[in-house]
């Protein structure tokens, strides 16, 4: 069986994130199409889908890096500021962007809160991780049968 260490987490998370769009839990705030991931970036994303990756590429840290909090996961998301003359400065991701995210993935019960260590992977959400990297390997192979030796 694979696992989410298998597979190029690019993959894992578009595969992930194509299942996600299909559940209405993950229904997108009337804020998300204005506002900004992070200090450290100009713009709102482009990506008509973004919030679902996003959704999956947490459950994804949640699964590799669990239990892990709100903070450690804004430092993950985040990035380096533009300061012009001055040196860059590096700033977190956007909480609410991820809180809410968390709370969507809490109410499908891929993830669960842990009192004071943060959020854990659950049953349920390590099996769609884990049926979906079966998935992309098994597209990987297709492409590829050289990695069918390995």
């Amino acid at each position: 069986m694979a696992t989410v260490y298998d597979v190029p987490a690019e993959k894992l998370i578009e595969n992930v994130a194509e299942k996600l769009k299909k559940d209405p839990i993950f229904e997108p705030p009337e804020w998300a199409d204005v506002v900004k991931t992070g200090m450290h970036t100009e713009k709102a994303p482009v990506r008509e889908d973004w919030w679902h990756v996003r959704a999956a590429a947490i459950l994804r840290k949640v699964y590799t890096k669990g239990p892990i909090g709100l903070i450690h996961l804004s430092t993950e998301y985040g990035g380096a500021r533009d300061r012009r003359n001055a040196p860059n400065q590096a700033r977190t991701g956007s909480r609410a962007v991820l809180r809410n995210a968390l709370h969507q993935l809490e109410k499908a019960g891929y993830v669960t809160a842990k009192k004071g260590k943060g959020r854990i992977i659950t049953p349920l959400g390590q099996k769609l991780l884990d049926n979906s990297s079966y998935e992309v390997l098994k597209e990987l192979v297709k492409s590829n049968p050289e990695l069918a030796k390995i």
